[in-house]
């Protein structure tokens, strides 16, 4: 994911006040602009960003302490209007208008091209999951599966779990650390990332919120190389993991390595993700059943 600039970031941040004549704290502020915007700020940076906000009239604060919220002035709701606007005109861009695909394939994109207000709120389908089965639905072609087990096969079969990924372990660390944490936002460079995986230095100018990503990406990948022969599409995996991912990146510390018990929203999109935690925790276990039942990982 490209850097944000300041513009867009601050941006992102008034349009999150907008609409909410309660105001939000900054915790929850916090939360929803790396749930729906994997932005990831320290707290003293976001404080900046909202009394940049006040300073030039675009927001106010209301109450004191740890009541404390932050709420939109009507300027900033007309400036937001008016950037919405002018963005929605531009938003369907020409360069890729020369790129085929099916009839199917144009009338969804066509559709998910449409502004926000004419699309139809959606949920998560789970026919799409509850249809799957392991090793009769497959989503690829025959030649292409046959194709891909070409390409990806390593001078290491029959020798045990994890021994490619041991031997090159330290590209490993760096190129999928480095890549992973930028999905999420994170604005460290390869070099960046390197330089701290391999000699422990801190680059300069970056949040310690975007070092611990990193370096939390990277003990993942070593405890998956490491536990190579004990880990498994299971649930004590993947909390694990998320333990590590997460470790210091989350306002609520015994969210880590669980599942999630609020809903959360997407920025951009019309889409509802799953809230119910039981039906979260249902989901969650037959995606891990099946999964773990896939005889072709190319499938």
């Amino acid at each position: 994911m490209p850097k944000r600039t300041l513009h867009e970031e601050e941006s992102l941040i008034e349009g999150e006040l907008i609409g909410r004549s309660d105001g939000i704290g900054i915790a929850r502020l916090e939360d929803i602009l790396h749930q729906k915007h994997s932005l990831i700020f320290n707290r003293r940076t976001l404080q900046r960003r909202l009394q940049k906000l006040i300073d030039e009239g675009r927001a106010v604060t209301e109450g004191a302490a740890a009541a404390l919220v932050y709420k939109a002035t009507s300027k900033a709701a007309d400036l937001h209007a008016t950037r919405v606007s002018a963005s929605a005109e531009v938003s369907l861009p020409q360069m890729d208008q020369d790129l085929p695909v099916s009839e199917d394939g144009a009338v969804i994109r066509d559709h998910v091209r449409q502004p926000l207000m004419m699309r139809r709120p959606v949920g998560y389908n789970r026919r799409f999951l509850d249809d799957y089965e392991a090793g009769v639905t497959f989503y690829l072609p025959r030649d292409l599966r046959e194709q891909l087990h070409e390409i990806g096969r390593t001078s290491v079969e029959g020798r045990p779990a994890g021994t490619y990924a041991r031997d090159i372990l330290n590209r490993l660390l760096v190129d999928l650390s480095w890549a992973s944490s930028r999905l999420e936002g994170n604005t460290y460079s390869r070099l960046d990332t390197q330089n701290l995986i391999e000699f422990g230095q801190v680059a300069e100018g970056k949040d310690i919120v975007e070092t611990q990503m990193i370096l939390n990406h990277k003990a993942a990948i070593e405890m998956l190389i490491e536990d190579a022969e004990e880990i498994g599409f299971d649930v004590f995996t993947f909390q694990n993991l998320h333990a590590i991912l997460s470790e210091n990146l989350m306002s609520d510390d015994a969210a880590s390595g669980r599942m999630r018990r609020r809903p959360v929203e997407i920025s951009g999109t019309v889409f509802q993700p799953l809230a119910m935690p039981q039906v979260l925790e249902e989901c969650f276990r037959t995606v891990l059943a099946k999964t773990a039942a896939i005889p072709d990982p190319f499938e």
